[in-house]
């Protein structure tokens, strides 16, 4: 959360892997660079804020329930991010709502 809050998508180096998948908005983004690319984009489409609302596990994923507020309608809205972990990093993201 903090790399998503940030606004620095050089941060996400530290906790994505390399061949990283995200989900989000109909999309699909694959590969860090790609993964980079689309956040810079995102942040300064709608320059939002993410915040932590609760976190489980299911299914052998992290779901986190966040609430983002920025610049979209209907802000703020709450959004689930579904995180599947490697051996040390993020290899897949799935944002839904």
């Amino acid at each position: 959360m903090a790399a998503e809050n940030s606004g620095d998508a050089n941060l996400f180096d530290q906790c994505l892997a390399e061949n990283a998948i995200v989900r989000d908005e109909g999309e699909t983004h694959e590969g860090l660079a790609a993964i980079k690319r689309w956040k810079a984009e995102t942040k300064r489409k709608y320059q939002h804020t993410v915040f932590p609302l609760t976190l489980v596990e299911k299914e052998g994923k992290i779901v986190v329930t966040n609430r983002l507020t920025g610049n979209f309608p209907g802000s703020p809205i709450e959004l689930e991010f579904v995180f599947t972990l490697g051996s040390d990093k993020i290899v897949a993201l799935e944002i839904r709502s």
